[in-house]
């Protein structure tokens, strides 16, 4: 990489705090970047950034790369590299309900899980933690035995600078307790493999995949979607999934204009 990447990289490690795999995507689509216009980044000009946007048909895709794109430029506007702040807003895209698993289903599934095993104890206790805390997988994978503490959850390597405290539901702690007396755990790292080693974001995606059909980040929909459903302040959901801004939790409001749609219709002496 360029002396000028490997600064970002650091802005983007130490300043804005993300994760390795966002900070990987970055570089690779500012590479990705120099490749196409064969110029070097400092020597863009926006007309070079919308041809290369243009060749991206997929929103979410071309959002991403102008979100590295994006970050680059205010990142050299604070070195005073360029003297003009550009930012090329972002494409729009219809909010779709986030899929989800509703409580049942889940505690159905939990159910075919083999206990008798210290595997299967912390596979049932994964799932049961990923559902109660609203974790992003990544954030799950980085709690250490120490940050859970009376019935709460210390969120340390949380998105962006952020720090949080989530409280875990009975069932979700019982299911810990279990799974750490039988593993016997000596390593400070909570989630470990058949190799006494720190569990992996496969092997996670693959557990809750095995047991639920879906990806661990439809259990953080899920919880948040139950809170919703149950009457949660939409801040105080905010809160527990460590979102920055509220527009980013009010996607969950479609669910609780359903939620009440239905009370209304299966109440009301009109429904």
């Amino acid at each position: 990489m360029s002396d000028l990447l490997i600064a970002f990289e650091e802005y983007l490690s130490v300043t804005k705090a993300l994760d390795t795999q966002t900070i990987s995507f970055y570089l690779t689509d500012l590479t990705q970047l120099e490749t196409f216009t064969e110029k070097t980044l400092t020597k863009l000009e926006t007309v070079d950034v919308l041809t290369f946007l243009a060749t991206f048909k997929n929103k979410r895709t071309l959002n991403r790369k102008l979100s590295a794109i994006n970050t680059f430029f205010h990142f050299c506007h604070l070195q005073n590299f360029n003297h003009t702040k550009i930012k090329i807003p972002m494409a729009k895209i219809p909010k779709n309900l986030p899929k989800y698993v509703n409580n049942e289903e889940i505690l159905q599934a939990l159910q075919n899980i083999d206990r008798s095993t210290v595997l299967g104890l912390r596979d049932y206790a994964l799932i049961l933690f990923l559902y109660a805390s609203g974790c992003r997988v990544s954030e799950a994978l980085s709690v250490a035995r120490t940050d859970i503490v009376e019935g709460w959850v210390k969120i340390r390597f949380a998105k962006g600078e952020k720090e949080r405290m989530v409280p875990l539901a009975p069932l979700a702690q019982e299911a810990l307790i279990a799974y750490v007396k039988e593993e016997n755990i000596q390593s400070s790292n909570l989630w470990l493999n058949y190799r006494g080693e720190r569990l992996s974001r496969i092997s996670a995606y693959k557990i809750v995949k095995k047991y639920l059909g879906v990806s661990p980040h439809v259990l953080r929909h899920s919880f948040a979607s139950s809170l919703i459903i149950g009457g949660a302040d939409l801040r105080v959901v905010q809160e527990l999934l460590g979102h920055s801004s509220l527009e980013t939790t009010q996607i969950y409001t479609h669910i609780q204009k359903e939620n009440l749609a239905e009370t209304m219709h299966s109440y009301h002496p009109l429904g």
